[in-house]
């Protein structure tokens, strides 16, 4: 054992080698005990030479005790271990070894951070010691000492420091700075680190290549500059500084279309809009000076202004002719992303595209509203589920670096980078120079191939800069005066390059040709991108003039006959044997088995359910979505039933409406994330590029649609009328005053009239089960395509008077407006109660304490478009009555009252006096004291019977 310890004292003065770090030597040798090939070259070396220490036998020691050699360790550390000793030439380089792979590894995680990628250089580069050899103890005198760089992709397995140096700073802190170390799938890093250092992040394109990146840069300035002069001082959100954003957009979708991708659909918002409109999509530039000088045509009952319009075309790529769709989009900046994914996810789904082959999806963001929107992560947060995914987006950034008008880094944002939001799902971004065409162009290719390799995100974010203000209305210095006289020295980003191609050998002249050229072509309104495809019409493509001009008066036969009644019943109502139903999920089962055969009155859930076969049975599909939506929020569904005693969290589900017949169309069911704005921004979107499914988002409380409010108003209410967009979206809104607080009372519905106008929407509130199967399917088989906002109930869903007899389904269809269902004395009714929803339930019963027969009820089913022939024609039936009252639930400045006293004044008679009982108005949907609720409910159903005092209105 002294020879032992003699071997080690050679060693024992490393500072390696003692103290703190026993623990790792001691591991190290268990390890090398255990296989020797498991540890470092050195350390091997080290032990190797124990191996052969002669034992006191005169043998060779194989095993040598490690115990007595960690306590040497130890010892060595108490009598002064921490003195630096010089260490053995071979432990030293073993030290550098290491370094020289923590600076790799620093240079691909933060190099970035020391690129070269401001255009304005408005500040120095910061000082990251991580980068520096000296901070791993390289001195100068290390410069050609040769190391192992086989686990780089460099070309070489051994290079100098030196050399090393040189290609990690060309490769990570040039004009394009990748981020993607934080991704833990092992084989996406490899991916990045072969794309990028094996050519260190530079571009090697050809002539012709460089020509016509100058052509589309030249394309880019010249229309804003045209326009700058020709319609002096009207806003068009201005790309000048970041005109290699055309540049990208054309590369991208050339390359996308040579790798089998058929549809690009566009999402962006303001910034640079004009200019893909003319030079990306094509629309020809004559169509867009007319909407400048106010000559173009005003067919649209609204309409829009020119920077949120949208434009389809079809161009030519190496792959065959792809379809452009920008989208159309409100001034909410970053709310037209999951529209957008869901208009893709349609497209796939209606070609079959499972993985997004032929159907990609473009974001384009500004760098302020990418970071500052919510719904982007929200829209990230469903790109790798399953009812959701669009095989991955490609993020475009067009990075102003002053967003709208903060260009300072202590209010801009809370993050280093506008990009940080998309580490959370582990996309890679690519950070990239704007005044560097080439390596955005470079940049914009690697995207594409990752995400056609990986089916994730990815983002290309163009650090460049705005040259007028947020409009060209604005001044922007007198808010960055120091941003702006940068701005004013820059020549331009076109100029750059080509006086760059010039000094390649190109004619000097040869910029200013192009531009020459680009402005002829604007003063003879001809086309900038060819060559576009006037002609030419996808199989795929969707035709929608069956659903145009359309009234909503319009009939649809949404009764179906008793055998077929009785076939989708027992389809839907049968349960393998093989799955085992939690026991209250049999309960329902058996129940609408009994439903099916008409032995039980059909309740809500059942009524839903053979509205979605009957679709499916007739080619129609069904998209169901939302929070807990399969089983449904109040457990009324049971759309997906799951079998009690599956082993596995992926297996052991059955969908019944999936198994209605061997044809049937597809009946999806997704219980979303916990998110509004997003699921229905992508819902909309769906709808808007498949009329022929049924696509419902049922809000799992109906307040919850208060976080997708934009979508609502800016898409839902107003599409139609702003851009001709034909929309037949569905919302399920639980509704309904049941005593469960201010937050899970009121869906709303004052808003939803509020914003009816132009015949928009269809705002409905069904109190019984043959109601919502009409309705569903009535928006489905009649080809009026308006959305379809269904206030549905709570308590009802379970209400045995809510419950409809099977000859309901058979004939008939919904009914808008539901007449007095008791054989009253006609000419002896006095008073004519009219409400919605719920509270006709508890009208009826107080009518029966009373024994009030002077009293009738109608009910309104669909309050708009208000159906005033069929409510007069109810009304009328009454000919003394000369009271007409409102009752509703909601408080007064709520629900429908505001809306519906003018309709129902439109139907009265001479004589007749309206008035209203409901909650007096409030700035809180619902009390949450449960007594008080009681206290109120109380007194305005029995309001609805009590004298008429103070009357509204009177005809």
């Amino acid at each position: 054992m002294s020879e032992t310890k003699s071997v080690y004292a050679a060693y024992s003065g490393n500072t390696y080698l003692f103290g703190g770090n026993a623990p790792y030597v001691e591991e190290m040798y268990e390890n090398y005990l255990a296989n020797p090939g498991s540890v470092p070259d050195t350390w091997r070396s080290y032990f190797d030479a124990l191996q052969h220490v002669p034992a006191s036998d005169g043998s060779d020691a194989k095993d040598v005790p490690h115990l007595p050699v960690i306590n040497a360790f130890a010892e060595r550390a108490k009598q002064g271990g921490t003195k630096v000793v010089q260490a053995s030439a071979d432990v030293e380089m073993g030290r550098k070894r290491t370094a020289v792979q923590q600076l790799i590894a620093a240079y691909r995680n933060v190099g970035q951070r020391w690129a070269d990628l401001d255009p304005l250089q408005r500040t120095e580069r910061p000082v990251i010691h991580e980068l520096e050899p000296s901070f791993y103890g390289f001195s100068d005198a290390d410069q050609e000492a040769v190391f192992d760089t086989s686990n780089t992709f460099f070309g070489k397995d051994r290079m100098s420091l030196r050399e090393l140096l040189n290609a990690l700073r060309e490769t990570y802190c040039g004009t394009v700075g990748p981020e993607y170390m934080y991704i833990t799938n092992q084989a996406e890093k490899r991916w990045w680190q072969q794309k990028l250092e094996s050519i260190r992040s530079k571009p090697s394109f050809n002539t012709d290549k460089k020509k016509h990146i100058l052509d589309r840069l030249t394309a880019a300035e010249g229309l804003e500059r045209f326009l700058h002069t020709k319609f002096v001082g009207q806003k068009r959100f201005s790309l000048e500084g970041g005109e290699s954003f055309i540049a990208a957009m054309d590369e991208l979708i050339q390359q996308a279309g040579a790798k089998g991708v058929q549809e690009i659909v566009i999402g962006m918002a303001h910034r640079g809009r004009l200019n893909v409109l003319v030079n990306t999509l094509g629309k020809m530039p004559g169509d867009l000076f007319a909407e400048f000088d106010h000559t173009a045509p005003e067919d649209l009952p609204a309409g829009d202004v020119k920077y949120h319009q949208g434009f389809s075309s079809d161009v030519t790529t190496p792959g065959g002719p792809v379809h452009l769709s920008l989208a159309f989009n409100p001034s909410h900046l970053e709310i037209v992303n999951p529209v957008v994914e869901g208009s893709v996810r349609a497209r796939m789904d209606r070609r079959g595209d499972r993985r997004g082959d032929q159907v990609l999806p473009v974001l384009v963001h500004g760098d302020a509203a990418f970071a500052g929107q919510g719904v982007n992560q929200e829209t990230l947060a469903l790109a790798q589920t399953r009812g959701y995914t669009t095989g991955g987006t490609v993020h475009l950034i067009i990075n102003n670096q002053i967003g709208f008008t903060t260009s300072d880094p202590r209010d801009l944002r809370s993050t280093l980078y506008c990009t940080d939001i998309v580490k959370g799902v582990e996309s890679p971004v690519l950070h990239v120079n704007g005044d560097d065409p080439e390596a955005v162009v470079l940049a914009t290719q690697l995207a594409l191939e990752y995400r056609m390799e990986f089916r994730k995100d990815v983002v290309v974010d163009i650090i460049c800069f705005r040259k007028l203000g947020h409009n060209e209305q604005d001044t922007p210095s007198l808010t960055q005066p120091l941003m702006y006289k940068k701005i004013a020295q820059h020549p331009g980003t076109r100029k750059l390059y080509a006086d760059r191609l010039a000094s390649q050998g190109m004619p000097d002249t040869l910029g200013d040709e192009m531009a020459k050229a680009f402005r002829a072509a604007m003063d003879a309104g001809k086309h900038t991108v060819d060559p576009v495809l006037t002609n030419f019409k996808s199989k795929y493509a969707v035709d929608w003039s069956p659903f145009l001009g359309k009234k909503w008066t319009d009939v649809g036969e949404t009764a179906i006959p008793l055998a077929e009644w009785k076939r989708l019943a027992e389809k839907i109502t049968t349960i393998p044997e093989s799955v085992t139903p939690h026991q209250l999920v049999r309960k329902v089962y058996d129940d609408r088995a009994a439903m099916g055969r008409g032995d039980l009155p059909v309740d809500w859930g059942m009524g839903e359910h053979m509205a979605f076969a009957s679709l499916v049975a007739s080619g129609y599909p069904v998209r169901l979505s939302g929070e807990d939506c399969g089983r449904g929020t109040f457990t009324h569904r049971h759309a997906v039933i799951h079998d009690q005693k599956r082993e596995k969290w992926d297996v052991g589900t059955y969908v019944p409406l999936e198994n209605v017949a061997d044809n049937q169309a597809p009946f999806v069911v997704i219980d979303s994330i916990l998110s509004e704005e997003a699921v229905l921004g992508f819902e909309y979107g769906y709808a808007s590029n498949d009329p022929n499914t049924l696509v419902i988002w049922e809000a799992q409380f109906g307040d919850f649609a208060n976080g997708a409010q934009v979508v609502i108003d800016q898409f839902i209410a107003s599409g139609e009328v702003k851009w001709g967009r034909v929309n037949g979206i569905t919302l399920m809104l639980p509704h309904g005053y049941e005593g469960q607080g201010p937050e899970h009372s009121s869906a709303r519905l004052e808003r939803f009239m509020q914003l009816s106008a132009d015949a928009n929407m269809q705002v409905v509130q069904p109190t019984t089960a043959s109601q919502i199967f009409h309705i569903l399917r009535r928006q489905m088989v009649r080809n009026l395509r308006k959305p379809l906002i269904i206030m549905t109930p709570k308590s009802l869903l379970r209400a045995k008077d809510a419950a409809s007899p099977l000859s309901e389904f058979t004939k008939g269809g919904f009914q808008t407006v539901i007449g007095e269902s008791k054989a009253l004395k006609a000419d002896k009714v006095k008073r004519v109660i009219a409400c919605s929803g719920k509270v006709y339930y508890d009208l009826v019963k107080k009518r029966e304490e009373k024994g009030a027969d002077e009293v009738a009820i109608l009910r309104v089913e669909q309050l708009y478009p208000f159906p005033h022939k069929v409510f007069a024609s109810e009304l009328r039936k009454f000919p003394n009555a000369t009271e007409i009252l409102w009752c509703q639930d909601e408080p007064q400045n709520q629900g429908a009252w505001f809306f519906i006293q003018h309709n129902i004044h439109e139907n009265m008679v001479e004589g007749q006096k309206l008035g209203y009982s409901g909650r007096a108005a409030s700035a809180s949907p619902a009390v949450g004291y449960s007594h008080l609720h009681q206290e109120q409910q109380k007194a305005l159903v029995e309001g609805a019977f009590a004298k008429l005092k103070g009357f509204i209105l009177t005809k």
